[in-house]
């Protein structure tokens, strides 16, 4: 069902509970779930004896074509090749045959007479077929254990739902399965088509829906909350003042006060905010997946400290997340002082902190704070030191500009 069918289902039935089962949710539905509007559970157990699908992200190559139907046809398999385009479909069948002439080739699509469609999908689930060349119209087709190669076409064309969707057409048994993502060469340098089938690549182990999922919420956003479009403004705005937007919105409907804190702009560049940016000269101010196992608890935690305003909301945040998970690792100790450092600027009306090679950089409302006309430097070497440096500045800086 899509989200007009889901929608409908709520205005025909509206004092009926909906338990809704999918693969990989649209980011709309994660998020409610994630801010805590619906529920939501995850199965992450494969079927027992069934392996990851190995997944090869590659320029359109006929050579490489040609290896995986051949290496697949010498294990007495079948292969799917998607060509999403019904006008050149015929043609490449046509290519298919000259790259593999022992092959027995069929092409299977939406616009073909339903019986003529029926007899196709018979040959192929009967092993008639070597190489079904068809369009996305076998994303929601038979269980055909004895496919277990997928090549798709212009992966680039296809959202990141699309791609979990096709390429778990293969991989159906116990036998070891393999999904080519094949893009112009000129694809494979852009942003957004190398974002998605360089999730698909990450995320290939068994019962990766979810974290597909997750990554299509970042990639997309999270869509109309109370409408049916699928994808939205998050990465406009970004996922923090998100956040923030609802929750003052639902607040204030609920009749609370709608109060607003400042929005503080915070670069320190002796902090990696994710894995990628660990390194040398770089302390984690992230959650370590080893610490918060759970996908959904992890982002739970991330939104709840992302949310947090006060000082007291994050001492008692750390508090819960000591108690549920144990001693603090360093990477979310230095995500709560930043976030303590944010609620402290807020307070004193400063909108921006940045540190770069030491010198920090503090500004309120269009004005830098400067000790003497110059920017102070941090001196301290560790991590909670430079923090608590910045800390003392913001409040002398602050308080003195208050004065005058």
């Amino acid at each position: 069902f899509g989200v007009l069918h889901k929608e409908r289902f709520k205005l025909l039935f509206k004092k009926v509970d909906v338990l809704t089962l999918s693969a990989t949710p649209i980011p709309r539905t994660l998020y409610l779930s994630l801010v805590g509007a619906r529920d939501m559970s995850t199965i992450e157990t494969p079927p027992k004896n069934r392996l990851p699908i190995e997944t090869i992200v590659c320029p359109f190559d006929e050579r490489t074509m040609r290896d995986a139907i051949q290496r697949e046809l010498a294990r007495n398999g079948q292969v799917y090749f998607l060509h999403n385009r019904v006008g050149s479909i015929q043609s490449v069948r046509d290519r298919v045959r000259k790259l593999v002439p022992k092959a027995k080739v069929d092409i299977g699509h939406g616009q073909m007479p339903e019986d003529e469609l029926e007899e196709v999908m018979k040959r192929f689930v009967d092993g008639k077929t070597d190489v079904l060349v068809s369009t996305t119209i076998i994303e929601s087709g038979l269980d055909i254990p004895n496919a277990n190669t997928i090549i798709i076409d212009r992966a680039d064309r296809f959202g990141l739902a699309d791609l979990y969707q096709l390429r778990g057409r293969v991989g159906r048994s116990n036998q070891k399965a393999y999904a080519y993502l094949m893009l112009p060469r000129h694809q494979m340098i852009e942003a957004g088509p190398r974002k998605r089938v360089s999730a698909i690549r990450q995320y290939s182990s068994l019962g990766a829906g979810f974290k597909v999922a997750m990554s299509d919420l970042e990639i997309r956003g999270a869509g109309n909350i109370l409408g049916t479009a699928q994808s939205g403004h998050v990465a406009a705005v970004g996922f923090d003042l998100y956040c923030k937007l609802l929750k003052k919105t639902v607040g204030r409907l609920k009749g609370g006060k709608a109060a607003w804190r400042p929005e503080v702009a915070v670069h320190l560049d002796f902090l990696a905010l994710n894995v990628s940016e660990f390194g040398p000269g770089r302390a984690p101010a992230f959650i370590p997946a080893d610490y918060i196992r759970e996908t959904r608890a992890r982002l739970q935690a991330y939104r709840r400290v992302m949310e947090a305003e006060t000082q007291e909301e994050i001492a008692s945040l750390q508090a819960e997340l000591r108690d549920r998970f144990g001693p603090l690792p360093e990477g979310l100790e230095n995500l709560l002082n930043l976030a303590g450092l944010k609620a402290l600027a807020a307070s004193r009306a400063i909108n921006l902190i940045e540190v770069e090679e030491n010198k920090l950089k503090l500004r309120q409302k269009n004005n830098y704070l400067q000790v003497g006309g110059r920017f102070p430097r941090l001196a301290g070497r560790k991590t909670a030191e430079r923090f608590m440096e910045i800390r003392t500045y913001i409040d002398k800086l602050a308080v003195a500009t208050a004065a005058v």
